[in-house]
C-alpha cells in the first residue's frame, strides 16, 4: 500500500473578522479537500504533549509518529540534522546547537521574526561580518536559508538550565523581558544579542534595505537550543520507506533522523511564491519509488506569522489546486489501495501572529 501526507504548515486557525467570521480553511475554496473530507474520515489531533511548547518541531514529530517527550531535545538539533545529511557540518554528541534568527526589533519590541524575509545572501553576509567582529569561543555560526541560521557550541558548556524564547512567539513584546535566562551561560547569549545590535545598526545591508523600504536585520536572536537526538528509523519501526519534500531545514532534519530521503524539488520556498505545482508533481512521481511521501508546505504558517489572512487563504487554495490533484491521481492508480493524510501540524493564528 502507498501512503501520502500533505502537511500544510500552520493552516489551522481561529475565526477571523477579516474573513467574516470564518477560519482561513473555511474561507478558502478547496474542492479537492472537500472531496477528501466527504469520502474520508475527519478528526482532530492533539500534537502538543502537555508541558511542551507548541511549535513545528514538537508538533511535526508528533504528526510523524515520534513522541517528542521521548525524542525531542530542542528545535535547533533537528535543523542541524538536515545540514549533517548534506555533509555541510559535523555535530558531536556533546555539542550544543542553537537556532539563530535574524530579526527586526523596533523601539525595543520584537517587530519581525524574519527581518522581512531577508534573503539568504544578505543573511550570510551579516553572519560572516558578525563572526569577524565578535569571535565566538569554541562556537561556529552556520548560515542557513533566509533568516534561519544555526550556532554550534563545541566548548563543553552546559546549557541545560537555559531558557530561550522563539522570536515568532513574542511579536510586539519588549525583548528585554524575553532575553535568554537561567544557568551560568545566559549572559553569553545576552551579550551576543547586544553585540549584534551594535554591529548591525549601520551595516551596509541594512542601509540598503532602508533605502528600499525593507525591514532591517537589527539583531541575532538565539533560541531552540539542544543536543543531537537519537531516533530509530521509520522503516525499522513500521517497515515503510519514506521521503520528504520541504523547503525548510526543520522538516528535512526530522526526515534525516527518521531515515527518510529529502527530495530536491526546484522552486520550493517558505512563502507564497513557492512552486506548489512542482511539489505536487514531485510528490506523485516519488510514490513510484517510496512507500510513503510527505509533502510539507510552509506558506500558510509564514502568512499567519505576518498577520496576512488573505495570503494564508490563497496559500491553502494553492495547495488544494496544485499539490493535491497530481498526488490523488497517482494514488487512485494503486492496485493495492492507498491512504492519504492532510493535516496541519498546529494552529498559527493570524490575529496574534
Amino acid at each position: 500500500m502507498k501512503y501520502a501526507i500533505v502537511l500544510p504548515d500552520g493552516a489551522a486557525d481561529h475565526p477571523l473578522d477579516a474573513l467574516d467570521g470564518k477560519t482561513p480553511l473555511d474561507a478558502a475554496k478547496t474542492p479537492n479537500l472537500d472531496r477528501l473530507a466527504h469520502n474520508g474520515r475527519l478528526g482532530t489531533a492533539a500534537t502538543t504533549p502537555k508541558g511542551m511548547p507548541c511549535g513545528s518541531d514538537v508538533c511535526s514529530m508528533s504528526l510523524l509518529g515520534y513522541d517528542p517527550l521521548k525524542y525531542h531535545t530542542g528545535r535547533a538539533p533537528l535543523e542541524a540534522a538536515a545540514l549533517e545529511g548534506e555533509r555541510r557540518i559535523d555535530v558531536g554528541p556533546d555539542d550544543w546547537i542553537f537556532r539563530v534568527n535574524l530579526v527586526t526589533v523596533l523601539d525595543g519590541k520584537m517587530q519581525d521574526h524574519s527581518a522581512g524575509a531577508i534573503s539568504s545572501a544578505e543573511g550570510q553576509r551579516i553572519l560572516k561580518d558578525f563572526a569577524e567582529r565578535m569571535p565566538l569561543d569554541h562556537a561556529e555560526l552556520v548560515p542557513g536559508v533566509s533568516y534561519r541560521n544555526l550556532m554550534i557550541d563545541r566548548s563543553g558548556r552546559d546549557y541545560s538550565e537555559l531558557a530561550t524564547r522563539p522570536p515568532h512567539d513574542i511579536p510586539g513584546e519588549p525583548i528585554r523581558k524575553r532575553l535568554p535566562i537561567g544557568g551560568e551561560h545566559a549572559t553569553l547569549l545576552q551579550q551576543l544579542i547586544a553585540e549584534s545590535e551594535v554591529l548591525l545598526t549601520d551595516h551596509e545591508i541594512n542601509t540598503t534595505r532602508a533605502e528600499m523600504g525593507e525591514p532591517p536585520a537589527t539583531h541575532l536572536w538565539p533560541w531552540g537550543q539542544g543536543q543531537k537526538p537519537n531516533m530509530p528509523s521509520f522503516e525499522s519501526r513500521f517497515g515503510v520507506r519514506g521521503a520528504m519534500i520541504t523547503a525548510v531545514d526543520l522538516l528535512a532534519g526530522i526526515a534525516q533522523l527518521m531515515g527518510w530521503d529529502r527530495l530536491d524539488v526546484p522552486g520550493q520556498t517558505s512563502y507564497h511564491d513557492t512552486d506548489y505545482a512542482a511539489a505536487g508533481h514531485a510528490g506523485a512521481k516519488a510514490l513510484d519509488d517510496y512507500d510513503l511521501v510527505c509533502v510539507h508546505i510552509e506558506s500558510p504558517d509564514e502568512a499567519a506569522h505576518a498577520g496576512d489572512a488573505k495570503t494564508k487563504v490563497e496559500a491553502i487554495e494553492a495547495i488544494d489546486a496544485q499539490v493535491l490533484p497530481p498526488i490523488m491521481q497517482r494514488l487512485r492508480a494503486e492496485p493495492d489501495g492507498y491512504r492519504i493524510l492532510v493535516m496541519p501540524d498546529h494552529y498559527t493564528r493570524v490575529d496574534t501572529r
